[in-house]
């Protein structure tokens, strides 16, 4: 098991951070770097996109999942 790793952004004009396991960071890290941009904006997308009921890491996860399968 994977311990996880925090990262901080700033969302929305706000901090948070979000902790998800490093191989979904590689992961997010990858996607990103495909799409020529940088990881921060990946994440703000993916936040954007979500609605409140999802938790921001396991939205990462499913978009992460979803995008490399």
């Amino acid at each position: 098991m994977s311990v996880l790793v925090k990262r901080s952004f700033t969302l929305a004009g706000h901090r948070t951070s979000v902790a998800l396991e490093p191989e979904f960071w590689e992961a997010l890290a990858v996607l990103a770097d495909k799409q020529g941009r940088a990881l921060s904006a990946l994440v703000a997308e993916v936040d954007a996109g979500r609605t409140a009921e999802h938790p921001l890491a396991s939205a990462l996860r499913v978009h992460a999942l979803l995008r490399l399968r």
